[in-house]
């Protein structure tokens, strides 16, 4: 038993220190995670809470980047001056002492000094499809014995990440059912999905789709068993899991 729960803590261990090294810079021993690796490198790490950031240059030395306050409490920012020396007096004017920032900055750096340097790969943008819909429906999921047909209509948005040839999405759906003098129900149901394109053509697409979480409110107007005319307001909220398949076709060249 005592074997088991030791290599159970060796594993532990093993996964949380997985890449990360132990450095010394000016006497302190820090256990860093390496971001970019070229002529300047990025190492950072969260350490008692604080976020720090450090930059080795390729004969290895490290040097904090800092942004403490200074007598009349406002921030020196010696990051942009300690950067701008490093990279030959390369702008830091609107740097900021962030990951991202830090990471775009080097990564810049290191592509305009070294050929050979692999560069980090592009950021994912984000892109949005907004539709509007309208028909008529005959409510499949409630009673509806006599098949009345009722206007609907329909928006959806779409997010996906922006390239050449859209995969996978997710969307937001809102849709409203208004209801008629022959029937007396109408409902209001807003719902989230997911949107996969096995067939993905800039002229045509074919997808399958699932709605994963749908909140309903629903209005009924009928006649009780003592000839009363009754109305019910209801809010639900479900996990449907409803599966659909639907196509994407370009009619035009802005479309």
């Amino acid at each position: 038993m005592k074997k088991h729960i030791l290599v159970f803590i060796m594993l532990c261990i093993g996964v949380f220190s997985f890449g990360q090294d132990t450095y010394m810079v000016n006497g302190e021993s820090l256990e860093l995670k390496t971001e970019i690796e070229g002529p300047l490198s990025l190492l950072w790490n969260t350490i008692n809470g604080e976020y720090r950031y450090f930059v080795r240059t390729s004969d290895g030395n490290f040097t904090e980047l800092k942004n403490t306050r200074g007598n009349n409490n406002s921030y020196n920012e010696a990051y942009k001056s300690v950067l701008s020396k490093l990279t030959n007096g390369q702008s830091t004017n609107n740097l900021k002492l962030t990951l991202y920032d830090l990471r775009r900055f080097i990564d810049n750096y290191n592509k305009s000094v070294l050929s050979s340097y692999t560069t980090l790969p592009p950021d994912p943008k984000v892109g949005f499809n907004f539709a509007l819909s309208g028909g008529f429906t005959n409510n499949p999921f409630i009673s509806n014995p006599d098949n009345f047909k009722t206007p609907l209509i329909g928006a959806e948005l779409e997010v996906f990440e922006s390239r050449d040839l859209v995969r996978h999405s997710g969307f937001l759906q809102f849709r409203h059912t208004f209801d008629t003098d022959e029937f007396q129900y109408s409902a209001s149901e807003f719902s989230l999905g997911y949107r996969y394109r096995f067939i993905s053509k800039s002229s045509f697409a074919l997808y399958g789709q699932v709605k994963f979480a749908a909140l309903n409110f629903t209005n009924v107007t009928f006649t009780d068993a003592n000839n009363m005319q009754q109305t019910l307001n209801d809010t639900s909220f479900d996990v449907p899991f409803i599966f659909g398949i639907g196509s994407d076709i370009r009619v035009g060249t802005t479309s």
